[in-house]
């Protein structure tokens, strides 16, 4: 300690530790989160290009069956 104070040094030096375990927890329990958020975006992406992809399927399906529609059209009349 820099000084001498009225409370135990067990005590300061509990606390001391207690702090210095906090800070060198800190910088893994950061990494942690970053790798939970990008894990998080790259599986949201994910779903995003899945949703497209069906939107794409169904527009495509639409338009074949318009396609054939007209195509059968004048040689149901």
């Amino acid at each position: 300690m820099a000084f001498p104070t009225s409370v135990n040094s067990q005590i300061t030096d509990a606390v001391t530790q207690s702090n210095v375990k906090v800070l060198g927890e800190a910088p893994a329990m950061a990494m942690g989160s970053l790798y939970q958020t990008l894990a998080q975006a790259a599986g949201i992406a994910a779903q995003n290009a899945t949703a497209n992809q069906q939107a794409a399927n169904q527009v495509a399906q639409a338009v074949v069956t318009r396609c054939v529609e007209s195509i059968l059209a004048p040689a149901t009349r």
